[in-house]
C-alpha cells in the first residue's frame, strides 16, 4: 500500500464536498484526527479515491430497515456507555442501541464447534474494544453518523436486518446451526454485506469453506482483484498487505501464522453480480484496529486495516 501526495484541484474539490475528516495516523503509537485542507503542507494523507459515494443506498429498497429511534423514555433508562456482553455462554442479547444512528458496526454472534473456553465464543474475540476503537477513527476519517459502541447480533435475530453490515472473525471455528444458516442466507439475500476477518491457514480455511457452502451452496467463493470497487470506494488501495496479531509483526518478526503465509481478499456474489461477503484470510484486521494506540504496533499495519475497514464499511452502506 502506498501513500500518495494529494495536489489535484478535482480532487481536493471532491474532498471538500464530501466533507471528509482526514485521518493521519501518525508514529508513537498516536492515533490523531485532523480538519485538515486537502494537500496540506504538500499533501501527505493517504490517497482518497476520486469519487466518494453517498452512503445511503437507494437499491436496497424494502429489504433492510433502518434502526429505530429510540423513544424520550427508553434514551433515559439505557445509558449510553455499552455493557460487554456476558463472558459465559452464547447470549449476546441486549437492549438495542439507545439512540438512532446511520451506521452501527454490527458483529455477528455465531456458535462455533468448541465446547470450552475461548473458542466456544471465538465470534467475541477482541470484543469490545476493537470495535469501539474503530468507530472512533472511522467518526474521524469520514463524515458517517456511526453508533460510537459496539453492537452484536445474534444471526438468528430477526432485527439482524436492521443492520446491512456484519462483521465476523475467527471463522475457522464456525459451527453454524440450521436456524443461523437460515438467517445468515435470508441476511445476505436481502442485501447485506459480510465482513470475514481474522483466520489462518488451511484448516480454518476448509471450515469456513464448509459452513459457507451450507449457507450457499450454488456460490462459489472468488478472488477480488484490486480493480474491483471496494478497493477504490474511499481510499485507493493497490496492494494487500497481512495484518499480524499483535504479538506478531513487531520489530521486523514474522506476521503470518500457521500455514498462512499469503493474505487474500476473496468474496461472494449474489445472483446480480453484488459483492455481499467479503473475506479476508490470513491477515487480522482487527487486531491492529484493537492495539492501533501502541506504539510497538508496526504503522503500516494499522493504516491499512483502517483503510480496508473505511472501504469495506463506504462500500456496504453504498451498494
Amino acid at each position: 500500500m502506498k501513500l500518495a501526495r494529494s495536489t489535484s484541484p478535482e480532487r481536493a474539490r471532491s474532498r471538500r464536498t464530501a466533507a471528509v475528516l482526514v485521518g493521519v495516523l501518525v508514529p508513537g503509537g498516536m492515533l490523531a484526527a485532523l480538519l485538515a485542507a486537502p494537500g496540506r503542507d504538500g499533501g501527505t494523507e493517504p490517497r482518497l479515491a476520486a469519487h466518494v459515494p453517498a452512503v445511503v443506498s437507494p437499491s436496497r429498497g424494502p429489504h433492510f430497515v433502518a434502526p429505530m429511534p429510540a423513544s424520550p423514555a427508553a434514551n433515559a433508562e439505557v445509558a449510553l456507555t455499552s455493557t460487554p456482553l456476558p463472558t459465559a455462554g452464547l447470549n449476546p442479547a441486549q437492549r438495542p442501541p439507545p439512540e438512532w444512528h446511520e451506521f452501527y458496526f454490527t458483529r455477528a454472534a455465531y456458535n462455533s464447534y468448541s465446547g470450552w473456553g475461548r473458542r466456544s465464543r471465538s465470534w467475541a474475540t477482541d470484543y469490545p474494544k476493537s470495535d469501539r476503537q474503530f468507530l472512533t477513527v472511522l467518526q474521524r476519517l469520514t463524515n458517517l453518523d456511526a453508533f460510537s459502541y459496539e453492537n452484536a447480533v445474534l444471526l438468528t435475530d430477526e432485527n439482524i436486518r436492521r443492520y446491512p453490515f456484519l462483521y465476523a472473525l475467527e471463522v475457522g471455528y464456525m459451527s453454524l446451526s440450521p436456524g443461523e444458516i437460515e438467517g445468515l442466507r435470508n441476511y445476505l439475500k436481502a442485501g447485506g454485506f459480510l465482513v470475514i476477518d481474522d483466520f489462518w491457514g488451511t484448516r480454518e480455511w476448509a471450515q469456513f469453506e464448509y459452513q459457507m457452502s451450507l449457507v450457499f451452496p450454488n456460490h462459489p467463493i472468488i478472488d477480488l482483484d484490486l480493480d474491483h470497487p471496494v478497493f477504490s470506494t474511499f481510499y485507493d488501495i493497490d496492494e494487500i498487505l497481512q495484518v499480524p496479531a499483535y504479538g506478531r509483526g513487531r520489530w521486523g518478526g514474522g506476521t503470518s501464522e500457521r500455514d498462512g503465509y499469503v493474505p487474500y481478499v476473496k468474496g461472494i456474489l449474489d445472483d446480480d453480480g453484488r459483492l455481499m461477503v467479503i473475506i479476508n484470510w490470513n491477515t487480522d484486521l482487527g487486531d491492529a484496529w484493537e492495539w492501533a494506540e501502541r506504539h510497538d504496533y508496526p504503522l503500516q499495519y494499522s493504516t491499512f486495516a483502517f483503510q480496508m475497514g473505511v472501504n469495506m464499511i463506504i462500500y456496504a452502506m453504498s451498494h
